[in-house]
């Protein structure tokens, strides 16, 4: 993905300038990158990069090395490097430690070059297919598994638009009560006809069809099919044309073309030919984000746009496969709106317990209805797209105690509003200074483990992480593709544990001492930082943050 670093440090540009030092060190042996980043609390208290023994040893056939490795570390001056302290040879390898107070400084004074996401080029487009919302019947027919799809697509949507790509969603949704129910869990889709096919289109395709050498047209009993097609004679010329086709299923057969397919691929073929009017040249192609139980049926959606769309996909299909959701221990299959039903009555109930029944109170019932949803998208959206996802109904994953919950996330977003409500209420009432500007503060007074664990673990490679969720251009020749769709759900989590963990153990608005203030708003500034990485990654998840719990 296209990004540019513009004077911001990175963590891949220290990684990369690292390994450079090694460039023409390498031996046959040498493979790989060799340094790598620390992240936990202990071995951070030493050091910030590490070139283990053994990598070293696969670089230099004697396992000894040079002297001046070290000493072309410390001279290393390249863009998105931090100021280096120190480079040491120890038993366990190379070490590097940056210049913290330094890189403190750096990154807390460009809070927003640091919190915002990453910008691509602008002008980029992608359409952005969820399957399972073509052709639904409502509710009753959308799964578990059709609601994880939903989740994974509305989050990919929103990390790609926040980093400045125009996404388009298909199906435009005509059911009421779908919409309805996407708008509870905060998803804004689509909706009427406004991407819908033209009746011409349709026409155009079934004329192809008629002109496909695999299309088969026969009677049949089966209401609303057009023909038969024959995908295994078309994949099998590919082949022989050596077009690749890679990670077709072997299965794919005999093809029974409905009415319904046609309108899904015409409706995908009129959203993807208006992104490369929009966007020439700039048109990154089409993901379709389907459930594994219909994963089969879009390679076949896919193939019939191939032989016989009026004009060929404009830009490469790849597939998103989302593995299943299920419930063992329910007797019945659960459906959308019980899960979602469930998890707003223990919402309820857990804020009835802390707080009373507050149910009158519409600013609460809003509270509510932002936390069932963050529990919700985390619970789908904490594990890798491709694995199953167990559901325990009962789990006490909805507390604010819990540390793996999107309300625990919330939770704590809700403590930092809080933090900052109190400094301006106390600096109104005099009590403490104005907030001095940030070139202006004093950060090696930031010397606790936990300070630096949040700017190295977190603001500093946040942007990192949400280039990772998913590479633009798609380099992969293979028709599925991975997403780190979890990532932002893990990080949001690690996050909270660690900011949680130093706002138990740091007492960060001290008594309204002059000799104290140097430190506090060093410690405000660094909370900033970290208030702007929540709101930012949160965006993505089309969750706001909460000032109060």
């Amino acid at each position: 993905m296209e990004t540019a670093v513009g004077g911001r440090l990175s963590v891949s540009k220290t990684l990369s300038a690292l390994n450079g030092v090694l460039t023409g060190k390498v031996g046959e042996g040498g493979r790989g990158s060799v340094w790598f980043k620390e992240s936990s609390s202990r071995n951070l208290r030493s050091r910030d990069f590490l070139a283990p023994q053994a990598a070293l040893r696969a670089v230099f056939r004697d396992g000894q090395v040079p002297d001046e490795i070290a000493e072309n570390v410390l001279s290393l001056k390249c863009p998105g490097l931090p100021s280096i302290q120190s480079c040491q040879k120890v038993l366990t390898g190379m070490t590097v430690q940056l210049d913290r107070p330094v890189v403190f400084a750096e990154i807390l004074e460009s809070i927003p070059l640091y919190a915002r996401p990453p910008q691509i080029v602008p002008g980029h487009s992608i359409v952005l297919n969820c399957v399972p919302l073509h052709g639904c019947k409502g509710l009753k027919a959308l799964s578990l598994s059709h609601l994880r799809a939903i989740l994974i697509t509305d989050h990919l949507a929103g990390v790609l638009q926040a980093q400045g790509v125009d996404v388009h969603l298909v199906p435009a949704l005509a059911d009421e009560e779908t919409q309805k129910f996407l708008h509870q869990l905060r998803i804004e889709w689509p909706v009427g006809f406004a991407t819908s096919p033209k009746s011409e289109d349709i026409l155009a395709m079934k004329d192809a069809l008629r002109q496909c050498p695999h299309a088969v047209f026969t009677e049949t009993d089966q209401e609303g099919v057009v023909c038969k097609l024959h995908l295994k004679e078309f994949l099998g010329k590919q082949q022989q044309k050596k077009e690749s086709l890679e990670g077709y299923d072997l299965n794919l057969d005999v093809f029974l073309v409905t009415e319904e397919k046609l309108l899904h691929m015409a409706e995908l073929q009129h959203a993807a030919l208006q992104c490369a009017v929009s966007a020439p040249g700039r048109f990154y192609g089409i993901v379709h984000v389907v459930s594994h139980e219909e994963a089969f049926q879009q390679q076949q959606v896919d193939l019939l746009w191939r032989l016989v769309a009026p004009q060929a996909p404009p830009a490469p299909q790849k597939h998103l496969v989302c593995g299943p959701v299920r419930v063992p221990a329910a007797a019945s299959p659960v459906t959308i709106l019980q899960y979602f039903q469930l998890r707003h009555s223990q919402m309820y109930e857990a804020s009835v317990l802390k707080y009373g029944d507050l149910s009158q109170d519409e600013a609460w019932t809003e509270t509510i209805s932002v936390l069932t949803s963050a529990a919700i998208r985390f619970e789908m959206l904490s594990t890798a797209h491709r694995n199953q996802i167990l559901l325990d109904l009962e789990a006490p994953g909805i507390s604010t105690k819990g540390t793996k919950s999107g309300t625990f996330v919330l939770y704590n977003c809700a403590r930092l509003a809080t933090l900052f409500e109190t400094y301006e209420r106390e600096a109104e009432q005099g009590v403490y200074p104005t907030f001095p500007l940030p070139s202006e503060l004093n950060y090696s007074s930031l010397r606790e483990e936990g300070e630096w664990l949040l700017l190295f673990n977190s603001i500093l490679p946040f942007q990192e992480v949400l280039s990772q969720v998913i590479q633009l251009p798609i380099s992969s020749s293979r028709i599925g593709i991975t997403a780190g769709t979890e990532a932002v759900c893990k990080f949001l989590i690690q996050l909270s544990m660690d900011f949680s963990s130093y706002y138990n153990r740091v007492h960060i608005l001290g008594e309204p001492r002059p000799h104290l203030f140097s430190q506090m708003f060093a410690r405000l500034q660094l909370m900033r930082a970290v208030r702007e990485v929540f709101h930012s990654a949160l965006k993505t998840l089309h969750l706001p943050p909460l000032n109060q719990i």
